[in-house]
């Protein structure tokens, strides 16, 4: 294979890229770095902002003679402009996916979310024929369909979309900083009545998951034109998966709790004023954040097995291990 990662020098790229040269894979990766310790690897880079038309004609040189697309970049969060979320996550797939057609790569794997399915309503096991919601509490989750339901739409290129809920690991620059911060400061409350059940994803898990997808993705398969969920072996009670990488880090445990009901309408507020008065900084507290605190949303990952062979081959229990071995390490 001749792998193109855009993004690969992010979280869950640069597992992908790491597993692809295990391998043996010759890996290209697109970004907006020179990664030094990418091409001490063997990795051929290519440096370009894909949300920016212009990076279209770096695209053009690192496509020629790729044979698989991974497209995991992409711009994460729960709040923020929602033209910079569209450019980075709408635009830019458009040119990736284009950029892909005219070199005449054979296929692409997808990146996305299950967010694209979460409205206002708990997901108790949801599957693959779970529909979008008619609205979205984020630009992310937005953006994030709409690129999907674009991917998923080519007859040019074989396609396909994974959805791993709530990555975490080794090198996590987003979930476990925010966590653990907000908790070293006594800022960490408990949303709702703590017996919502979510997926988790460990990273590991998500980049093999790229693999089986690619691997057993071509024109006539049945993976074409489809989105998978990928989780772990079970979903977790949020609040008790929370207490134990609390305890892990040594962080102290959250105490106070707060109503659903009186955390969105406090965020309802924040929103507003945040937008009314342009603050620059993110509100202490969003609606997209309290729903994914409070409610239950875990899938269904029955297809991705039958379809490509997708079991997480690291458990909850390992990934927690090696998640704070490798940040003591790090130390």
């Amino acid at each position: 294979m001749i792998a193109l990662v855009t993004g690969g020098n992010g979280f869950v790229g640069r597992f992908i890229v790491e597993q692809l040269l295990a391998r043996g894979d010759h890996v290209r990766v697109v970004g907006r770095g020179d990664y030094p310790d990418l091409q001490a690897l063997g990795v051929e880079t290519f440096r370009a902002d894909l949300s920016v038309p212009e990076s279209a004609v770096v695209l053009a040189q690192a496509m020629r003679g790729v044979t698989t697309v991974f497209h995991v970049a992409a711009k994460a969060g729960l709040w923020g402009r929602y033209d910079d979320f569209y450019q980075a996550n709408v635009g830019a797939t458009q040119r990736v996916v284009k950029a892909a057609i005219r070199a005449g790569v054979p296929k692409l794997v997808y990146t996305s979310t299950p967010s694209v399915v979460i409205g206002m309503d708990d997901l108790h096991g949801a599957d693959e024929q779970t529909p979008y919601p008619a609205r979205y509490l984020a630009p992310y989750p937005q953006t994030k369909a709409i690129a999907e339901r674009y991917v998923l739409s080519q007859t040019a290129i074989a396609t396909v979309a994974l959805r791993p809920h709530l990555i975490w690991g080794p090198r996590d620059p987003h979930i476990l900083p925010r966590l653990l911060k907000r908790a070293r400061r006594r800022l960490l409350f408990q949303i709702g009545d703590g017996t919502n059940l979510v997926d988790v994803c460990y990273v590991e898990n998500v980049a093999t998951a790229h693999l089986l997808a690619a691997d057993a993705l071509h024109a006539r398969s049945k993976l074409h034109g489809k989105a998978y969920f990928i989780g772990q072996e079970r979903p977790v009670n949020l609040w008790q998966f929370i207490g134990e990488i609390l305890n892990h880090a040594g962080c102290p445990p959250v105490r106070g709790r707060i109503p659903a009901r009186a955390a969105y309408r406090l965020a309802t507020v924040l929103e507003f004023l945040y937008l009314t008065l342009r603050l620059p900084a993110e509100p202490p507290l969003t609606r997209l954040m309290v729903h994914e605190l409070s409610h239950s949303h875990w899938f269904s990952h029955a297809a991705a097995e039958h379809d490509f062979g997708y079991t997480p081959t690291v458990n909850i229990e390992e990934g927690l291990r090696r998640t704070f071995t490798a940040s003591h390490n790090r130390k």
